[in-house]
Parts: structure tokens; C-alpha cells; sequence
């Protein structure tokens, strides 16, 4: 992977050009991710473009079993031309249909007849984003591990975690109300925009 290669990554995972930079780490099969995820684009639309940065990290965690695969195939869809629809078309179609990429109580259920393969191609047939191209390229885990490594230099452990302007964020919830998280941003007030 190169510099211009990450860069284009790092776009394809923003949303909007403010001044406010809301960091969102999420798990993408998290009952709590895909409601927070779910709600990003109304908290952007409300909070305008030109006021608010939000930058989605993702979360991976161990306990969600097909976390690793989904989280790399994301990371794949980024680094297309039009990395930044591809991951919210994948993301959601996640989102959608999560039952099929989730284990009962993380360890049982159907999915553990599920194998890498048929993952896959659920996320191909649902998003009609096909990267397992690259999804099979080895140098895909640097993306993977720089978001490890990210996460773990600000201290974040579960999702969703949020961070304003580099501040963990222990109070926000993705229970929250969209109004309660423009508050929390200081972008409640219409006459910043």
C-alpha cells in the first residue's frame, strides 16, 4: 500500500469538510454500531457539511466471530475510485442484513455452518460490491492494522466509541438523539452555521 493509497483511504472513510471532527469507531455487526451508523447522515445533514468532519474508524472485535473478514472487506471496498460510496453501500448492507453476518450470543447459531467463502459472497450479492480481488491482496492488512493501531493510541476498546477533536467522548451513546449528539458537538446552535 502506498502513501497516496491510505490517503485515498482515509477520504473514502470521511464525511463532510468542518471544522468539528467527530471520530466514530465501529464494530460493523454491533447491534450499537449499525444504530449509530444508521444516524450519521442525518447528524451530518443536520449539522451541515461545512460545519462538521465525521471520520469513521473501524472497530474490530474478537468476540464478534466474522469481524476480521467483514472489517477487511470494508477496508477493501475503500480503495476504489469511489472508495467513500462503496464502504457505505458495504457498511450498510451489513447493517441491513446483520443477523447473516452474526452469531447468536457471538457463538452459536447458523452462521456457524457459514464459511469465509459464503461470507463473501453475502457481501457481494447484498452491497453488489465485488472487491475479493482485493480482499486477496496480502498488503491489505496494513489498512487493517493501522486502524488497530489507531484505535488502540487513543484508547478505545469497545464500539461505538466517539471522539470529538481528539477527545474520547465517555458520555455519547448511539442511544442518543441527534440533537443530543449536535449538542455534545456545539453544533446545536443554527446561527454557526
Amino acid at each position: 500500500m502506498t502513501i497516496s493509497t491510505l490517503r485515498h483511504c482515509e477520504q473514502s472513510f470521511t464525511w463532510g469538510q468542518g471544522e468539528t471532527i467527530l471520530d466514530v469507531f465501529l464494530e460493523p455487526t454491533c447491534p450499537f454500531s449499525v444504530l449509530t451508523f444508521n444516524k450519521l447522515p442525518a447528524l451530518l445533514n443536520q449539522a451541515g457539511e461545512d460545519r462538521l468532519q465525521i471520520k469513521i474508524r473501524l472497530q474490530s472485535q474478537p468476540w464478534h466471530l466474522f469481524s476480521g473478514i467483514i472489517v477487511r472487506y470494508i477496508l477493501a471496498a475503500s480503495t476504489l475510485p469511489d472508495g467513500q460510496q462503496a464502504v457505505k453501500k458495504v457498511m450498510q448492507s451489513v447493517a441491513d442484513h446483520r443477523e447473516e453476518f452474526e452469531f447468536i450470543d457471538h457463538c452459536r447459531g447458523p452462521n456457524m455452518q457459514t464459511t469465509p467463502e459464503q461470507l463473501l459472497e453475502r457481501l457481494v450479492n447484498y452491497s453488489k460490491i465485488d472487491v475479493r480481488e482485493i480482499f486477496n491482496q496480502a498488503a491489505l492488512q496494513n489498512l487493517i492494522k493501522w486502524q488497530a493501531k489507531y484505535a488502540r493510541q487513543n484508547g478505545i476498546h469497545v464500539s461505538p466509541t466517539f471522539m470529538i477533536n481528539g477527545l474520547i467522548q465517555a458520555e455519547m451513546s448511539s442511544q442518543d438523539t441527534i440533537e443530543q449528539w449536535l449538542s455534545k458537538l456545539g453544533l446545536d446552535n443554527p446561527s454557526n452555521k
